[in-house]
């Protein structure tokens, strides 16, 4: 955002804070009466912050709801929408481009691009030069743009209006599946992408690269997997890429514009949890890198986890702001971990803020692994989440649901949160596979140093075992695309993961195949398979006998490409065993008590607000709340939360992100005191944006039940503000 109307609106907002401790009054009209909410997470920055004052902590609890809008298909919507002028830019969990009315809620317009689609996709891109008005929307691996006013391609931008993201990464790249996550940065006339992509062979490297806004032509790529003789391919095999994948962006990015530096933060490489053919610490992935966006050439990084083997991706886009140590201002990028650590650096040269200590790692016990000795820990900022589950941190919740938790607790390996995975022994990963921190992110207030995030301090297991190919041709496509999630013995873990057995007797062979293509809830579609592939994996599934062939090599895949969230447990995205790895997954496991509640004690999830100039916590408050366990009087538990919160310059923060209470919250930004909360129609698993129309600040949140199969399904956007 630019612009004196910019410049007037955060005046304005300092008045404001001056007002609310009886400094001055804030002139009306000083405030422009549209302010947008441009992009995802607020800036390029990534600070997830407003200037808007009209909704303070005076006035929050008169917050109502002013329109919802319901959408036609259901699935796992994240979107954190895009606003500018009057229209609200957003997808529905379809992945249809949607623009709505950001007063009343009422569709403008709709870009289906035809592809079957399910699964988030977190965001948008606005670009305009003053004549040109666009909106960049990925769709599985196509990236579209479309005319702001009509959602129309673009004709003049790659082919027919789109780019497909999986060229250029190898020369058959038809046989790989990438998909966007996060929306492009745009610095000046590029367009910086990353991708997701599977967590298992085969997965292309995950390329960073930059496109012309106007025509799509590549114009740079920064190769996160290193060509022999290029900075940090001595930290792999050779030929790692060929033999290889991944390390991606799926998480977003941030940009410092004065600078010209894109913070990129990626992923691990495949495959997630035996990496005896990538031996080495394997730059750069689960690395923050700063680039210069002009080219694409690396200033500096940092490798937050050597030689990954719990999937530790960096999970977000970090956070840029400015903090003062010693006196002066410092210009700082904070990126969260799915561990609870926050890493801290100065922007240009990459130095820590604060004391960063390689400690000793468990070592793992598998054979022909080598684990790195040692793993980064950041003592400060103080870690926001628990990290080393032990028997005193067990669940409370009855007595029966601790001594259950005690007896399966002395049969795991538990010792910190880089405890890799074992053969005969569980290990325990705490917090679990998804945080920690997650793909919402943080907010931060620029006035103060002060970062809030929300976390997920739920445990998981982790197990491998001998890679014993079956004889059956549909239960090795089961073992290689389905077992991941559902286990080797279609038992589930439910209820994120439900169980397979005698599905046939619960949906027709037409509903499988439909869920099998499209995908439902976290699961990806997999229309990638061949037909052949897609009947044989059917039968299997239906009856647990194989009939049908594989195909031949080189059969053409059946539909589009699939939809997949790299860190909604798809580890094992593709039809093609990998028969290379000695060991393999054995399943994403919670550790919950017999009663499906987590077998740790509370919190289960919780809201933080750490000082960045000190690394001091200055509160941390419980975030959810289980329904039915409040009503038994059991209150302030926390629960799983997905989806990230926004701060106003008023010193409010707004957060839904629960799975199961479904609430929209506003807390005091300097106590976490709650102030006032909304029931949505279905979960807030995302991160609302703010904005004004016509002098009126509205709060929106995107809303579905995917991440609760047991509760009804639908999606819509919903908006607040004040009568």
């Amino acid at each position: 955002m630019s612009g004196a109307w910019w410049r007037r609106l955060v005046v304005a907002s300092a008045c404001a804070k001056l007002a609310a401790c009886g400094g001055m009054a804030v002139p009306a009209a000083s405030v422009p009466s549209n302010v947008p909410w441009s992009v995802y997470g607020g800036s390029v920055a990534s600070d997830r912050f407003s200037p808007l004052t009209q909704i303070d902590r005076t006035n929050v609890q008169r917050l109502r709801q002013v329109w919802r809008h319901d959408m036609d298909d259901v699935g796992d919507s994240q979107t954190n929408p895009i606003v500018i002028d009057r229209t609200l830019y957003a997808f529905s969990p379809g992945l249809k481009v949607i623009a709505l009315d950001a007063a009343t809620g009422k569709r403008k317009w709709t870009f289906d691009a035809g592809v079957t689609a399910s699964g988030p996709s977190r965001g948008l891109t606005y670009w305009s030069d003053g004549r040109e008005r666009r909106i960049y929307a990925g769709v599985m691996n196509l990236l579209f743009a479309l005319d702001a006013a009509t959602g129309k391609p673009v004709p003049t931008f790659g082919k027919a209006g789109r780019i497909d993201l999986r060229e250029g990464l190898a020369a058959d790249y038809s046989k790989y599946f990438v998909s966007m996550t996060s929306p492009a940065v745009i610095s000046k006339d590029l367009l910086i992408v990353g991708f997701r992509t599977g967590e298992a062979k085969p997965a292309p490297p995950g390329d960073i690269r930059a496109y012309d806004v106007r025509t799509g032509a590549l114009r740079w790529t920064f190769r996160s997997i290193p060509e022999a003789g290029e900075p940090g391919a001595d930290t792999w095999p050779a030929h790692a890429r060929q033999s290889s994948g991944a390390a991606n962006n799926w998480a977003g990015m941030s940009l410092d514009e004065k600078r010209g530096i894109v913070y990129v933060p990626t992923g691990s490489a495949v495959n997630d949890f035996y990496g005896a053919d990538r031996l080495g610490q394997n730059l750069y992935a689960n690395t923050l890198l700063a680039l210069d966006a002009a080219s694409g050439k690396q200033l500096w990084h940092f490798q937050a986890v050597h030689h990954d083997l719990l999937d530790r991706d960096l999970p977000t886009a970090p956070s840029l702001l400015t903090v003062v140590r010693d006196g002066k201002r410092v210009d700082v990028v904070a990126q969260p971990t799915k561990q609870g650590f926050l890493f801290v650096f100065d922007r240009v040269s990459g130095a820590p803020m604060f004391p960063i200590e390689e400690q000793p790692a468990p070592s793992s016990t598998v054979p022909g692994e080598l684990s790195s000795p040692t793993q980064p820990h950041a003592p400060l900022p103080e870690p926001f989440a628990r990290q080393h589950l032990t028997e005193e941190q067990l669940t409370n919740r009855t007595a029966q649901a601790r001594e259950w938790a005690r007896a399966q607790f002395k049969q795991m390996r538990s010792e910190g949160p880089f405890t890799p995975p074992g053969l005969d022994t569980a290990s325990v990963v705490f917090p679990g596979f998804d945080g920690g921190a997650e793909w919402g992110g943080a907010a931060v207030d620029p006035a103060t140093g002060i970062l809030y995030i929300n976390a997920n301090e739920v445990a998981w297991t982790a197990r491998l075992a001998p890679n014993m190919q079956p004889r059956s041709q549909g239960a090795r496509l089961y073992q290689n695309n389905c077992s991941p999630c559902h286990g080797p013995e279609r038992t589930g873990s439910p209820p994120a993961f439900p169980s397979l057995i005698n599905l046939g007797q619960r949906m027709s062979e037409a509903q499988i195949r439909s869920v099998i293509l499209t995908g439902r809830g976290r699961m990806p579609g997999f229309d990638h398979m061949p037909n052949t592939e897609i009947a044989t994996l059917l039968d299997y599934l239906r009856t647990g006998r194989d009939v049908a062939p594989l195909p031949a090599h080189g059969e053409t895949p059946a539909a589009s490409a699939p939809s997949a969230d790299k860190e909604a447990m798809t580890a094992s995205l593709f039809a093609a065993p990998d028969t290379s790895a000695r060991y393999v997954f054995t399943g994403y496991h919670k550790f919950l008590d017999p009663d499906g509640y987590p077998a740790v004690a509370p919190p289960w999830g919780t809201l933080s607000a750490i000082d960045l100039n000190t690394g001091r916590t200055v509160w941390r408050i419980p975030l959810g709340e289980y329904p039915e366990l409040v009503a038994r009087g059991l209150l302030d538990t926390g629960s799983e939360n997905y989806g990230g919160p926004i701060v106003t310059a008023s010193g409010l923060l707004f957060i839904a992100a629960t799975i199961y209470d479904r609430r929209l919250r506003a807390f005091d930004s300097r106590n976490g005191k709650l102030l006032w909360q909304a029931e949505l129609p279905y979960a807030g698993t995302a991160t609302p944006a703010t904005y004004m129309v016509e002098g009126k600040q509205y709060v929106v949140i995107c809303t579905s039940n995917a991440r609760n199969r047991t509760a009804q399904q639908g999606a819509a956007y919903v908006a607040f503000a004040l009568p």
